[in-house]
Formats: C-alpha cells, sequence, structure tokens
C-alpha cells in the first residue's frame, strides 16, 4: 500500500496540490512564529525582548496549530471523497480497510513532509519581517539577532505531518466504513466546545478591567463557540434549507444540492466560520481596547504594546490561512463537480442557470457562516467591553463587522463562481465522459 500511495502521488501530483499548499502555508506559520522561541533563547537576549518574543511565539503556535489541522483535515476530506470510485474499486479488488488507511496516510505524510520542506525559507524570511516588527515598535531590542534553529524546524515538522496523518486517517476511516457512523463523538466535541466556550466567556466578569489578561477568556471563549458553531452548521444548514423559499430552476438547483452535500461542505463551512467569528472579535475588542487606553491619558506600556501587534499579526495569519483554506475547498469542490455540472446542462440547464445554481449556493453559505460566527463573535465583545468600558457595544464595531463580511462574501462568492465558470468552459457531454 506504501508503494502504491507512492505511485499515486508520481503519476496525479495535481490531486493533491490543495493539500500540499495547506501544509505549506501550515508549516510556514508555525515555524515563522516558533523561530521567536529560537532567537529569545540567544546569549545576550535581554528579559523583556525575551518574555516579548516567547509569547508571541506560544500564542499564535496554538492558533497555527488548530488552524493546521483544520485546513489539512478540509482538503484531505474532499480529496479522498474525490476519490470514492477509486477507493471503492481497490476494496472490490481485495484491498482492506487496513491497506486504505495505509495508503492514504502515507500520501497524507508523504505531502506535508513535502510542504514543510518547502516552507522552510518562507518561514526564515517570515521570521525576520516579525522580528522586525516587535523591534520597530520597541518590544524587542535592536540588538537582537534573528535565529532560526531547531525549535523552529521540529515544531514545523512534528505539528504539520501528525496533524496531516490523523486528518487522513480520519477521512479514510470515515470513507472505508460500511455502515453510516452514529455521530456521537461529533456531537460530544459540539456540546463540550459550546460548554467550555460559554464558561470562558463567563468567566469574563470575574476579571477587573485594568487586568493583564482580560481579553483572553473572551478571545478563547468566542474560538470554541464558533467551533461548536461550524460543527452543528451542517444540521443548521439542512433546517434552514427546509424553510428556504427560492424560486427559479437555479434557487431550486441550489437547495437540493445544499442540502446533499451539507456534510460534504464542512471545510468550507469551518473556515467561514473561524474566520468570521475570530477577526470580528479580536479585531474589535484590539479597538475596545486602544479607545479605553486613548481616553486615560497614559502612554501604552511594553505589555499593551505586545498585546497590539500580537493581535493584529494574529488577524492577519487568520485572514490569510483561513482565505487559502477557503479558497483550496472550494476549488477542489467546485472542480469536483464538473460531471455534475455537465449533467445538468445535458439535462437542459443553461450555463447562466449553473452559474446562478452556484451563486445563489455561495449566498447562503455565506450567510449561514456569516451569522454563527458572528453571534459567536459577539458572545465574547459583549462581555470584554462590559468590563472594559462599561457599554456593551464597541464604537467601531459595526464597520468592523462590515469589512469582515465583505471579504467573506468577496472570497465566497469570487471563488465559486470562478471555479465554476472556468469548469463550465468543458463541454458538457465532454464533461460527462472524462469525470465517469
Amino acid at each position: 500500500m506504501l508503494a502504491l500511495a507512492l505511485r499515486s502521488l508520481r503519476k496525479r501530483p495535481g490531486r493533491f496540490m490543495a493539500t500540499l499548499l495547506s501544509a505549506f502555508l501550515g508549516a510556514a506559520i508555525i515555524m515563522t512564529f516558533n523561530s521567536m522561541h529560537d532567537t529569545a533563547g540567544r546569549p545576550g537576549v535581554d528579559s523583556v525582548s525575551a518574555e516579548s518574543l516567547s509569547t508571541a511565539a506560544s500564542v499564535v503556535g496554538g492558533y497555527g496549530t488548530l488552524l493546521v489541522f483544520f485546513a489539512v483535515a478540509s482538503t484531505l476530506t474532499v480529496n479522498v471523497r474525490q476519490r470514492g470510485a477509486e477507493i471503492e474499486l481497490l476494496r472490490c479488488s481485495g484491498a482492506t480497510p487496513a491497506q486504505l488507511k495505509r495508503m492514504v496516510v502515507g500520501e497524507a505524510v508523504a505531502v506535508a513532509l513535502m510542504g514543510s520542506v518547502l516552507a522552510i525559507g518562507p518561514a526564515v524570511l517570515g521570521g525576520r519581517a516579525l522580528l522586525s516588527v516587535f523591534q520597530d515598535s520597541g518590544q524587542v531590542a535592536r540588538s537582537v539577532d534573528y535565529s532560526f534553529g531547531p525549535i523552529a524546524l521540529m515544531s514545523g515538522v512534528g505539528i504539520t505531518v501528525p496533524a496531516a496523518a490523523g486528518a487522513a486517517f480520519l477521512a479514510v476511516r470515515r470513507a472505508t466504513r460500511r455502515r453510516r457512523p452514529h455521530g456521537g463523538a461529533r456531537k460530544f466535541l459540539t456540546y463540550a466546545a459550546l460548554g467550555v466556550g460559554g464558561a470562558a466567556v463567563c468567566s469574563t466578569f470575574a476579571f477587573s478591567a485594568d487586568d493583564a489578561a482580560l481579553m483572553a477568556p473572551p478571545a478563547y471563549g468566542a474560538i470554541l463557540l464558533s467551533v461548536g458553531g461550524a460543527l452543528l452548521a451542517p444540521r443548521l444548514l439542512k433546517g434552514l434549507l427546509d424553510r428556504l423559499p427560492l424560486a427559479g430552476p437555479s434557487g431550486f438547483l441550489a437547495v437540493r444540492n445544499l442540502r446533499r452535500r451539507a456534510d460534504e461542505l464542512s471545510g468550507v463551512l469551518m473556515s467561514l466560520i473561524l474566520f468570521t467569528c475570530m477577526a470580528t472579535a479580536t479585531l474589535s475588542m484590539q479597538a475596545v481596547e486602544n479607545d479605553a487606553i486613548d481616553a486615560s491619558g497614559v502612554p501604552k506600556s511594553i505589555d499593551a504594546k505586545n498585546l497590539e501587534t500580537l493581535n493584529l499579526v494574529v488577524v492577519g495569519i487568520i485572514v490569510v490561512f483561513c482565505c487559502v483554506m477557503l479558497i483550496n475547498s472550494l476549488y477542489a469542490a467546485t472542480t469536483y463537480r464538473s460531471r455534475e455540472f455537465g449533467q445538468q446542462r445535458l439535462a437542459g440547464a443553461t450555463p447562466g442557470q449553473v452559474l446562478g445554481m452556484v451563486g445563489a449556493e455561495g449566498v447562503i453559505l455565506t450567510v449561514t457562516c456569516v451569522f454563527l460566527g458572528s453571534v459567536a463573535g459577539l458572545a465574547g465583545i459583549v462581555p470584554f467591553t462590559l468590563v472594559r468600558t462599561d457599554t456593551a457595544w464597541p464604537e467601531q464595531g459595526l464597520g468592523i463587522w462590515f469589512g469582515v463580511v465583505a471579504v467573506a462574501a468577496a472570497v465566497t462568492l469570487g471563488t465559486s463562481l470562478v471555479t465554476a465558470r472556468r469548469t463550465l468552459r468543458t463541454p458538457a457531454v465532454a464533461a460527462v465522459t472524462l469525470a465517469a
């Protein structure tokens, strides 16, 4: 099976490009920030600089691990589902589920390892740029020299490769099951994320307005609530579709296809909800913090500067990574539908109607995910704002929310429509024949 995995990688490398890109970006982010640990450990680095660098590496390292797993998991899930006919043929030829798991996991490990190696160069450049940001803001002394060492290298490989192996194992395990899983583990994770997230958000009221750690409970609580909402999203989407009156051929096809593919779109739903929640919550809370410091008339401390820089950098990474993850998932899922589009056209649908269907699907997905992500973000923003300023809503909150929604809608609709338009260039008969 390992030989078959290597043969598959050599024969059809294109099918693994989405996974390779996710692993590459994830490893680059992880190594970029963990190189701050290597830099902080250099001889002669003062304690303030070392603390600033170590804090950045520790906080973003946790975010990075979560994002890498979800990114690789979403692309691998789409990849395994697209190869359903191939996997079934191998099973009919005598391959056991264990052999199929070894094949898919072997492919994932090879791709993740390749992505990690390719990410070393960009991670070095990114680490140098990040150190310059900290030095320009006065959080790190100018005398500190950059170092890319074993902590960065081992963390990049040690997180990306196991994440890819675990995601591949879960994806192929689900694909090779003959009986439909009961979903007990998913239900447990959903309620656990919602429960712990709600408790974290409520704990915000136990802090004082001047507490340095005030932002941590609502931020992490909002993230956990968004994860719980993302796990519930397929079920909520199906319930919404049952009550959604969309007229016309495009609307009918959009509702029918989304209801059938709701579980397959879990990667897209997760990306959109996480992006909306984390970007809205982090930027809004940082705006509240900045306004509170400006109103006090006290200059920003090193800790306050560290927090602001860290939040802005984290949001920037989240925006880029979630957008790439979303584009990857949407591109792979839409490209895979070439046969479906061809069958619809042979049945009488025009290319315009098919594009209209894809656009309607994108709007429904965007509205659903923005709603769930906004609710999770709001659950963190309101307690933080109440404790920090005694008001319920930040002054800049609405403008930040509109900006986040605009990015989410542009990425979702743009990727779906551009990919679908490109796919529709193939004649309908050829699309059905080649994908068969």
